[in-house]
């Protein structure tokens, strides 16, 4: 059946929605700028890959929801392509079925100075939102304001969106269908 996202009001520090397939699942998003410690935290992820994906490279916290949908349900099916959820997350972002270059493309950079984490935890567990802002040596600001931070030339190459798509679409749009073409191509 179709998903439904029920998209809470704007301006929250932190987004967590449900996860229409799993209802015991959620995820929560968070953003930071002005990040200075991406280096640190790209190699404390090295160790713990488990902890939480840094996207910088994301249009909406849609595309992050779609992706993190797709990780659980293969989680939950025995079908992952990577080794951990959050490694499977990146993988599902990308337009391409290269893990690796999942990796290189869509994981954070010693260089980036925002980064958007994403968490996918049991409903009813009390999420501690100082477990991730501690880890993180920057500002948070509304998870919805992700759009304001995203480098749109950069996401337009990644997805490789065409001028004639963007007449008719955005360029979520594009970039969601590629993440779910790349299964069929």
């Amino acid at each position: 059946g179709p998903l439904f996202f029920f998209l809470p009001q704007a301006g929250q520090m932190q987004l967590t929605q449900d996860l229409e397939l799993f209802p015991d699942q959620s995820v929560t998003q968070l953003l930071f700028r002005d990040v200075k410690n991406c280096a640190e935290l790209r190699k404390m992820l090295k160790v713990y890959l488990s902890l939480f994906p840094l996207l910088p490279k994301v249009v909406d916290l849609f595309q992050t929801l779609v992706a993190a949908n797709k990780a659980v349900h293969l989680q939950k099916v025995g079908k992952m392509k990577t080794r951990s959820l959050y490694s499977e997350i990146i993988f599902s972002l990308s337009p391409t079925n290269n893990i690796s270059e999942a990796f290189r493309r869509f994981g954070v950079s010693d260089s980036d100075s925002a980064v958007l984490v994403v968490l996918v935890h049991n409903k009813e567990d009390i999420f501690n939102k100082d477990d991730v802002t501690s880890k993180v040596d920057g500002q948070q600001i509304p998870a919805d304001q992700i759009s304001t931070l995203s480098d749109m030339a950069k996401i337009k190459k990644l997805y490789k969106v065409t001028p004639q798509e963007e007449k008719c679409g955005t360029v979520l749009d594009a970039a969601v269908l590629r993440m779910a073409a790349k299964e069929v191509v």
